[in-house]
C-alpha cells in the first residue's frame, strides 16, 4: 500500500525556483534629477554674470548638433517600421483600421491644437535668441571651433523621409520575404535608440550652455517666455484631455473621464516618476481588459496606439516650433505652420518610446522646414524634461480613451462591467498581472 509522505514522516523538498536574471535598474531619473540642477545653474550664472553665461553657448551648439547627427537615422528606421505596423495592425480587420484612422485624425487635431495655442500666446516672444556665430566668447575660439566640427553633419531629412517611405511600402509589398529586412532595421533602430540615449546622458551639460547664454543674453525675459511655454502646455494637456477626450469618450460610452483617471491613478503615479508612459503598458492592457474591453481589441488598441496616438507629443511639437521659430525672431507664416503640420503627422509616429525621440522628431521638423531655427533649440533642451510628465500623462490617457471607445464601436465591451469598475465596484487585482503573464 502506498504511503504519503506525512506518514512516512519525510517531507518532500520545497521546489526550487528558477533563477531570474537580475533586473536591470533604471537610472534615467538621475538625468532627470541633473538636468534640473543644470538648468537651475545655468540661470544663475546668466543671471549674476552675462558675459560667462553667454561664452557657454557652445555647450548648447554641441548638443544640439549631436541631435542633428542622429535625426535621419530615427526618421528612417521609425517610418519604416511604422509602415510595417500598419500593414499588421490593418490585416486584424475592422478593429485595425478603426484604431488607425482615430490615432491619424486625433494626431492631427492635437497638432493643429498645439499651433492654435502657440498662435494664441507667441510663447519667445522679444528673446530674439542669436546663432552661435555671433555669440560672444566663442566665436573665433579656435579650439571651440576644433570640437564642434568633430561632430558629423546632419543629413537632409525630407529627402530621408520619401526615401523610408518608399522602402517601407516596397518592404510591405514583399511580404514574408520582407520580414527579414525589417528585422534588421528593428536592430538597426535598437542601435540609433542607444545613441540617442548615450547624447541625451549629455543633456545636462547642454542645457547648463544653453540656459546660461540665453539668460546671459536677455536675463529674467528668457526664465519669464520658458516658464509662459511649460504653464501653457500644461494647461493645454489639461484642457485637452477633460474638454476633447473627456467629451469624446461621454459621447460615445457615456463614460466619465474623471472615474477613468481615478481608476488610472496607480499608473498616473507610475509615469509621472518616470516621465514615460512605456513603464505603465502592461498595466494599461491588464486595466482596459478589466474594464470590460475583450483581449482582441485591447491587444491590437494599446500597443498600437504607443506608436501612432501620441496626444501629449502632437501638442508638444508643435507648441515648441512657434516658441523657438518665435525666439529666433523668424515667426513661421500660415504656409509654413501648415506644412510642418502635414510632416509632424507623419514624423510625430516615431516620437515614442525612447528618451529624447521628440527633441529628434522636432529638431526634424525645423531642419525640413527653417533650418536656421534649429540653433534655438538648445532652450528647449533645458525645459523639455519639465514638460514630459504632461506630454506621458496625455499620451496614456489618449490610449486609455482610444480603447474603451474602439471597444464600443466595434461592440467589443461589457458596458455594465466598465461602468461597475469606473464606479470603483468592481476593483481592479494587482495579482492578475502575475497571473496573466502581463
Amino acid at each position: 500500500m502506498a504511503t504519503s509522505p506525512a506518514s512516512t514522516g519525510v517531507l518532500d523538498p520545497e521546489p526550487i525556483a528558477p533563477e531570474q536574471p537580475p533586473v536591470k535598474k533604471d537610472r534615467t531619473h538621475w538625468l532627470y534629477i541633473m538636468v534640473i540642477v543644470a538648468v537651475v545653474a545655468g540661470a544663475t550664472i546668466g543671471l549674476v554674470a552675462p558675459e560667462v553665461g553667454k561664452a557657454l553657448k557652445p555647450l548648447g551648439t554641441g548638443f544640439v548638433a549631436l541631435i542633428k547627427m542622429v535625426i535621419a537615422p530615427v526618421i528612417f528606421c521609425t517610418i519604416v517600421l511604422g509602415i510595417g505596423s500598419i500593414a499588421k495592425a490593418a490585416t486584424v480587420g475592422k478593429v485595425g483600421g478603426l484604431a488607425l484612422l482615430y490615432f491619424v485624425t486625433m494626431s492631427t487635431f492635437a497638432l493643429a491644437i498645439g499651433l492654435f495655442v502657440g498662435n494664441l500666446i507667441h510663447p519667445g516672444s522679444g528673446l530674439k535668441l542669436q546663432p552661435y556665430e555671433g555669440a560672444a566668447g566663442g566665436a573665433e575660439n579656435s579650439t571651440v571651433k576644433f570640437l564642434l566640427e568633430l561632430i558629423p553633419g546632419d543629413i537632409p531629412v525630407l529627402p530621408t523621409l520619401v526615401l523610408a517611405l518608399f522602402v517601407g511600402f516596397a518592404l510591405q509589398s514583399m511580404g514574408k520575404s520582407g520580414e527579414p529586412v525589417l528585422g534588421a532595421i528593428r536592430h538597426i533602430q535598437a542601435v540609433v535608440f542607444r545613441i540617442m540615449m548615450m547624447i541625451m546622458w549629455s543633456a545636462p551639460i547642454g542645457a547648463f550652455g544653453a540656459i546660461a547664454a540665453v539668460v546671459g543674453a536677455t536675463g529674467w525675459a528668457a526664465i519669464g517666455s520658458m516658464a509662459i511655454l511649460m504653464g501653457a502646455f500644461y494647461a493645454t494637456c489639461a484642457l485637452f484631455i477633460v474638454v476633447v477626450l473627456g467629451s469624446l469618450l461621454r459621447a460615445v460610452t457615456g463614460l466619465s473621464i474623471f472615474s477613468l483617471l481615478k481608476y488610472l491613478g496607480r499608473e498616473y503615479l507610475l509615469i509621472f516618476s518616470t516621465s514615460s508612459s512605456e513603464s505603465a503598458l502592461p498595466r494599461l492592457i491588464a486595466k482596459m481588459e478589466h474594464a470590460g474591453v475583450s483581449k482582441p481589441v485591447v491587444g491590437i488598441t494599446v500597443p498600437t496606439g504607443y506608436s501612432f496616438n501620441l496626444d501629449g507629443t502632437a501638442i508638444y511639437l508643435t507648441m515648441s516650433a512657434l516658441f523657438v521659430s518665435t525666439a529666433m525672431g523668424m515667426p513661421m507664416n500660415l504656409g509654413e505652420q501648415i506644412s510642418l503640420l502635414a510632416f509632424m503627422i507623419v514624423a510625430s509616429k516615431g516620437a515614442a518610446g525612447v528618451t529624447g525621440a521628440g527633441l529628434a522628431t522636432l529638431a526634424a521638423g525645423l531642419q525640413s522646414h527653417r533650418p536656421e531655427l534649429l540653433d534655438g533649440m538648445g532652450v528647449i533642451v533645458g525645459i523639455d524634461k519639465f514638460m514630459s510628465e504632461a506630454r506621458a500623462l496625455t499620451n496614456f490617457t489618449g490610449n486609455a480613451v482610444a480603447t474603451l471607445l474602439i471597444g464600443k464601436w466595434t461592440k467589443e465591451i461589457d458596458m455594465e462591467q466598465a461602468r461597475a469598475v469606473l464606479a470603483g465596484d468592481r476593483p481592479f487585482d494587482e495579482l492578475s498581472l502575475t497571473e496573466n503573464g502581463h
